[in-house]
């Protein structure tokens, strides 16, 4: 018998020309579609897969506390996004 674990993970879905790409801060991973439906399903096999390799890997919390996570008792709390918003930036360049 397979167990489960569900995670709520911070994810941004974002528009990129003719793609979408949804991001999570909490594995640092991302994946496409060509739609939103179709990156939300992206997101979920990719978030899948992650889970199963680091598992499979031996390194599920190896990997989990280097990404940010915090261990309590048993159970691993993926880091909590604070803000997300839209930052002016000045960069200098030569043309």
């Amino acid at each position: 018998m397979n167990k489960s674990i569900v995670f709520n993970l911070p994810v941004s879905f974002l528009r990129e020309s003719n793609q979408f790409v949804a991001y999570t801060p909490a594995l640092d991973l991302s994946t496409s579609g060509p739609t939103l439906e179709e990156v939300k399903k992206n997101f979920t096999e990719a978030v899948e897969i992650f889970f199963n390799e680091i598992v499979e890997m031996g390194t599920f919390e190896e990997v989990l506390l280097d990404l940010g996570w915090k261990k309590q008792n048993e159970d691993f709390i993926p880091p909590v996004v604070i803000s997300q918003g839209v930052e002016s930036v000045r960069v200098p360049f030569a043309h």
